[in-house]
């Protein structure tokens, strides 16, 4: 699967899952960390850990594995990395406090037009 394939089904299982205020970052020219960045946030810290859950088992049925998973215990941001592929799931205070979007503001921010309902 290409990458911005993968990116944009992430997107979708996150949004079935009704994660809040999800991006999707292209950073491949600026990185060498991963070709694209979805970013996302969850109400509670339970939902962060039933969004990660679902895209790792999700991604799982179709035989893509994560090469790690880190934050899953603390559930206030967990990063699944995908390898051309980096999720970041927060707890919404930790997504304002790390702001990621800032960080990667030379980013482009690909529009989510594909999802059913925006």
């Amino acid at each position: 699967m290409e990458a911005l394939e993968l990116a944009k089904k992430i997107v979708t299982i996150l949004d079935g899952k009704k994660a809040l205020d999800i991006r999707l970052l292209q950073v491949e020219d600026l990185t060498v960390l991963a070709d694209y960045f979805v970013i996302a946030s969850g109400g509670s810290s339970t939902q962060v850990g039933a969004l990660t859950d679902e895209v790792d088992f999700q991604l799982g049925k179709a035989g893509i594995e994560p090469l790690r998973i880190e934050g899953a215990k603390t559930r206030s941001w967990v990063l699944l990395d995908y390898g051309a592929v980096v999720v970041h799931i927060f707890y919404p205070e930790m997504r304002e406090f790390y702001d990621l979007e800032r960080m990667w503001a030379d980013a482009r921010q690909l529009p989510l037009d594909f999802l059913e309902n925006e």
